[in-house]
């Protein structure tokens, strides 16, 4: 008989579903857009109904396209956008403010204050996290800063916060289950990396009562059931952030194994198996809890890989459509010198610059729209460099291959000079969606569809392998170009009057 699992990936741009039999095969899918919200430059936010109603929409779509009903299903499986945050009424369950997205800058100051007391260090020192307005924590913070009462309401225990995952399960159990898991947790600032709970000094220096916070469970725990939502009584059988379910998608379960995702953002993620590393200007965090093994992971962000594209097809309107730009930049040999530095929201890991912004450098007048685009192209290349280069500092361990996923891997010219930029082979899957099914293999384990982690490995298929083709001289030049670039943006808001 042949089992069905449903994956929900809530990203942010859009909201997915997926139907998948036990043989990985696609048989529905459902998507759609969410509005992106621009209170003001640099800030980002989500209308909370709109996600779980659109979630709840793309289901459906799925579920259709499937052609089977929910009572089908053998397990869910759930993946989120991770550092989001939101805070909402326990008894109404309306959310008293949007959700600030990952990348908004709406905390910078409240992270500047922690840091300047001092407090950043303990923020580190507990969490592995390097302080940040990226995080979760200082959203909440800023959310009960800004909304009149709201501080007295979290400490009467009538609101609650939680980042996608926790909304979204709290809404698909009738608001039953109120929790979410350790690599979701360990992204908030919030979690300590050695208890895996909640950090009671933390909270009290931040002013977050324990009791807004959702219990922490293992990932392939069952969160509860859709029965509320769509009248079957299907556990949610497991629960990963995104990037943590790229990992476990890529069948990384070993120590030392790598992949980068190439999404809205750019993440790369080392299994550390069972102990926490912590490279310069990289975070440790937890991989997942599975079968009651705990795995850490080093990851490394950059705030914009898809996002790039994404700005040169609305907002410069050089390409109709984001794999255009695999034609556009195979069209020039080179940049002919062109950086493009896309430092929108500052940098990320490895150098932690809120105050840097983007730049495109070293144009001249043969400079034309091709040298721009394959610029944007080679800036998600120089990005993952910069990771892998903290990564190796910091570990002491070599990176001998890099797998990886998302939609831009489709790119065939990014994937190549990839591998020539690194060094090292770039390993691209059959199935570029690791993130969804990550989350669902992961389902399908806590359920028994799967027997154990070989199993899931050996369903783990190569599409293609990029070998490096550049000199390393050439290589490590054209790096050397973007690393004086990249430094250029730095300190630029705290530098330059607005």
């Amino acid at each position: 008989m042949t089992q069905y699992i449903l994956g929900i990936d809530e990203g942010t741009t859009s909201a997915r579903a997926f139907v998948i039999d036990e043989s990985l095969n696609v048989l529905g899918l459902g998507q759609a857009e969410l509005t992106q919200i621009y209170p003001k430059a640099g800030w980002l936010e989500h209308d909370p109904m709109q996600i779980w109603n659109t979630q709840k929409d793309v289901m459906e779509q799925a579920l259709s396209q499937a052609g089977i009903t929910a009572d089908q299903l053998t397990a869910v499986g759930l993946t989120n956008q991770r550092e989001s945050a939101l805070v909402w009424d326990r008894e109404t369950g309306r959310p008293i403010h949007n959700l600030i997205v990952w990348a908004s800058r709406h905390s910078d100051e409240i992270v500047e204050r922690w840091v300047a007391s001092g407090f950043g260090e303990l923020i580190q020192e507990r969490t592995g996290l390097v302080p940040d307005a990226f995080y979760a924590a200082s959203k909440i913070r800023w959310i009960l800063d800004h909304v009149e009462g709201a501080q007295e309401r979290a400490e009467r225990g009538e609101l609650l916060a939680g980042t996608v995952d926790t909304w979204l399960i709290w809404n698909l159990t009738g608001r039953e289950v109120f929790a979410t898991e350790p690599s979701n947790a360990s992204q908030t600032m919030l979690m300590n990396l050695d208890t895996v709970d909640w950090d009671d000094d933390l909270l009290r220096e931040m002013r977050i009562p324990r009791s807004m916070l959702p219990e922490i469970r293992n990932s392939d725990s069952h969160f509860g059931t859709i029965e509320a939502t769509f009248g079957a009584p299907v556990p949610i059988a497991s629960n990963l952030g995104d990037q943590q379910a790229g990992l476990f998608g890529q069948a990384a379960f070993r120590q030392g194994q790598v992949k980068m995702t190439y999404g809205t953002a750019g993440v790369l993620n080392i299994n550390n198996g069972d102990t926490p590393f912590r490279p310069e200007g990289l975070t440790p965090s937890a991989a997942w809890n599975v079968q009651g093994n705990l795995q850490y992971e080093t990851e490394g962000v950059v705030y914009a890989m898809g996002k790039t594209m994404q700005w040169m097809r609305d907002d410069l309107q050089l390409i109709h459509a984001a794999p255009d730009s695999e034609w556009y930049a195979g069209q020039v040999q080179s940049t002919d010198g062109v950086y493009l530095v896309p430092a929108f929201t500052g940098l990320a890991a490895p150098t932690w610059d809120p105050t840097a912004r983007a730049v495109i450098v070293g144009m001249s007048n043969a400079t034309n729209r091709l040298h721009i685009i394959r610029a944007a192209v080679e800036s998600m290349v120089f990005q993952t460099r910069d990771l892998v280069e903290a990564a190796v500092a910091g570990s002491g361990f070599e990176i001998p291959e890099l797998r990886v996923d998302g939609g831009a891997v489709k790119n065939n010219l990014l994937c190549q000079l990839q591998a020539d930029v690194l060094g090292i082979p770039v390993i691209r899957p059959r199935n570029s969606e690791a993130t969804i099914f990550g989350a669902m293999q992961l389902a399908g384990l806590s359920t028994g569809v799967y027997k154990d982690l070989a199993e899931l490995e050996s369903l783990y298929a190569v599409d293609r392998v990029f070998e490096p083709e550049m000199s390393r001289d050439q290589a490590d030049a054209q790096y050397a170009g973007w690393t004086a670039a990249r430094d250029l943006t730095r300190g630029w808001t705290r530098n330059v009057a607005a």
